[in-house]
Parts: structure tokens; C-alpha cells; sequence
């Protein structure tokens, strides 16, 4: 079986009814090679943008994780379920539930900025070396402890509050490990009313959105045509979120040997990278890798060079 070596970002429109490790293993086959992994877990029924990392850009997984997302969801009111979204058993039923748009407006809006979460009981979250839906499964319920995540924000598309339950389907952007399950039963919580998430495509990660995504079908035509690799995203498109430095041609020697740059920012460079994470460019802008700036020796250090 031959292997082959792609390197970038493959954009996945992930179909309903597989695992984030099932689209991997599928792609795996597909390209027939090993090194690629996914940049945040989906649910199952869950639609969307599944970036995917081949090659030597599966060191960057860390890094995509990090960035916002943006989903679409769905949210029903009058019912609630054990999982939090539709696939659950029924665990908590209200009819003649009429909230106004302002009371539902109202209560959406209270969860932009950062709010509190406790996580799913069905979720990946592990406690004590156990993940909770494999407790959850065993029917045992655990205490979870609050984490906090940021809505930056919230958009109302449509509400059809006249139906036996309502619905609300809003856009959201969020940060990494929101659970949107939980946000759609928190706000039906601050309306007094069970609800549940009947619905969820993510259609954004970072700055990759549907647009650029292939299907697993796509993917395998794309293969056998030869094409696949013209729809790659480069990695360092991906990591567009982070200042960039331009580097001389001995400062690029340097660092593609992972050695620490001595490097003097100006006053605009110092702002963008006080304490933090930046990508570095050849004379010839050939991306060179991720290196964290060092106020106190003046110096970048290496992170993950990409010779």
C-alpha cells in the first residue's frame, strides 16, 4: 500500500453519524497514510466544520483547538432530556409553554461574556481517569466541577414560539469547550422551562468555514483526481490569529536549526507579542514555525520549527 505525504490542513464537513475518530480513520483509508488528527471533537449527530491536521501539520492540533468556533443550534423548550440534546431519553416534559421574544431575547443575551458551565454528564470530560459518559452509561451521576468559557457572542435567526414547544435557533461564537448542549439547557433554565439542543452544526473553526470544506465523497474524488493537495489550507493560515514576525536571512538560518533569535522588536512588534506566541517568516515568506518571545532575554525561542 502506498503512503502518501500530504502536509496542511484538510477543511472535513463532518456528516451526521460518525465520530470526530471516525471521519480521522475514514480519511485514513481515503489517503492511505497514519499522521493525521482532528481539531476538536464533534458529537455523532452533530454536522460541521472538522478541520483535520496531515502530516507535520498534526503539530498544530493544539493550536486550532484553542481558536473560537462558531456553531448553529437549535433549541427546544418544554423538553428535557438525560444527554441534553435530542437523542436522550425524555426526562422532563411542559406544555403550554409561552415565552415572549423579549423574555427569550433577554435571557439569550445574559449569556454573552463569560459565563460558567458545569460540563454534560454525556460528555468526554474525564473524572478520575473516568470519561463521564462511560459513567453516565453505568447510570452513575458524579459531581462536576463549573468551568468557565466565553460567548462572545450570541445571534437570534429565527424563534417560532407558537409551536406546542418552542423553538429558538440561534448562531453562536464561543470559546474552546463550550458545550452548547449545556448553554441551550442553562437558557431555558433562566426562562423557568426545561429545553434541550434538537440541532447543532458547527460552521466555523477559527477562520475556516464551510466554504472551503470537502465531504468524504469530495475527498475521495479529490484523491483519485490527483487534486487533493490544491485543497489543502497551509498550516500557517491557520494560525492567521497569531502577530507575525519577518525574520533576515541569518535570523532564518538560525531558526530553522531551533536555535533561540536574539531579536530586538520595535515598539509595535512589542505590543503584539508581550509574553506570547508568534509565527516567524523567511526573506522568501516560507513559513518557519511558532516561537515565543522572551521580554526578559530578548530573545525568541523555538516552539515548533517546520524546516
Amino acid at each position: 500500500m502506498t503512503q502518501h505525504s500530504y502536509e496542511g490542513i484538510l477543511p472535513v464537513w463532518k456528516p451526521k453519524g460518525f465520530t470526530s475518530h471516525d471521519v480521522v480513520a475514514k480519511v485514513r483509508r481515503i489517503l492511505r497514510m497514519k499522521r493525521i488528527g482532528h481539531t476538536g471533537t464533534l458529537d455523532p449527530e452533530v454536522t460541521g466544520v472538522l478541520p483535520l491536521c496531515l502530516g507535520r501539520a498534526t503539530r498544530l492540533v493544539e493550536y486550532i483547538q484553542e481558536l473560537p468556533k462558531a456553531y448553529e443550534a437549535t433549541l427546544q423548550l418544554g423538553i428535557a432530556t438525560d444527554t441534553e440534546d435530542a437523542g436522550g431519553q425524555i426526562i422532563a416534559r411542559v406544555n403550554d409553554i409561552h415565552p415572549t421574544p423579549e423574555q427569550v431575547e433577554k435571557a439569550i443575551s445574559s449569556f454573552v461574556g463569560e459565563i460558567e458551565q458545569v460540563p454534560p454528564m454525556y460528555s468526554a470530560v474525564k473524572v478520575e481517569g473516568k470519561r463521564l459518559y462511560e459513567l453516565a452509561r453505568q447510570g452513575i451521576e458524579v459531581e462536576r466541577k463549573a468551568r468557565k468559557v466565553t460567548i462572545h457572542r450570541i445571534d437570534i435567526l429565527r424563534m417560532e414560539l407558537d409551536l406546542a414547544f418552542p423553538e429558538i435557533r440561534f448562531r453562536v461564537l464561543c470559546s474552546k469547550g463550550t458545550y452548547i448542549r449545556t448553554l441551550c439547557v442553562d437558557i431555558g433554565k433562566s426562562l423557568g422551562v426545561p429545553a434541550v439542543m434538537s440541532e447543532l452544526v458547527r460552521t466555523t473553526t477559527g477562520s475556516i468555514g464551510p466554504e472551503q470544506c470537502l465531504t468524504l465523497e469530495q475527498i475521495e474524488e479529490a484523491q483519485l483526481a490527483g487534486t487533493l493537495a490544491d485543497k489543502l489550507v497551509p498550516p500557517e493560515r491557520a494560525l492567521a490569529h497569531l502577530p507575525s514576525i519577518d525574520l533576515n536571512e541569518e535570523q532564518a538560518r538560525r531558526a530553522l536549526l531551533g536555535q533561540k533569535l536574539p531579536f530586538a522588536p520595535s515598539e509595535e512588534q512589542k505590543r503584539l507579542i508581550h509574553d506570547q506566541l508568534c509565527t516567524a517568516y523567511s526573506p522568501s515568506n516560507q513559513f518557519i514555525g511558532i516561537f515565543q518571545w522572551e521580554p526578559s532575554r530578548s530573545e525568541l525561542q523555538p516552539v515548533k520549527v517546520f524546516s
